[in-house]
């Protein structure tokens, strides 16, 4: 297991684990961050990722993406 932040980009990998505080992870959750989904990096800008998720494509921070294991 390890951070969506170490994920090569364009490989489909599928979400063991999510942590943070329960806000954190209800957060991610609305977003469609969900245990046994799959999740994509598509592409890294500076602090960020974008990743698709769902079939739609959202913005997290590398705070956020730390807390989504792999």
């Amino acid at each position: 297991m390890m951070p969506l932040v170490f994920a090569e980009a364009g490989q489909p990998q599928i979400i063991r684990k999510i942590g943070g505080s329960p806000e954190v992870k209800k957060h991610l959750e609305d977003l469609g961050f969900n245990v046994g989904g799959e999740v994509s990096v598509i592409n890294s800008l500076g602090n960020n990722l974008i990743v698709k998720v769902k079939e739609s494509r959202v913005a997290v921070s590398d705070e956020l993406a730390r807390k989504i294991m792999i």
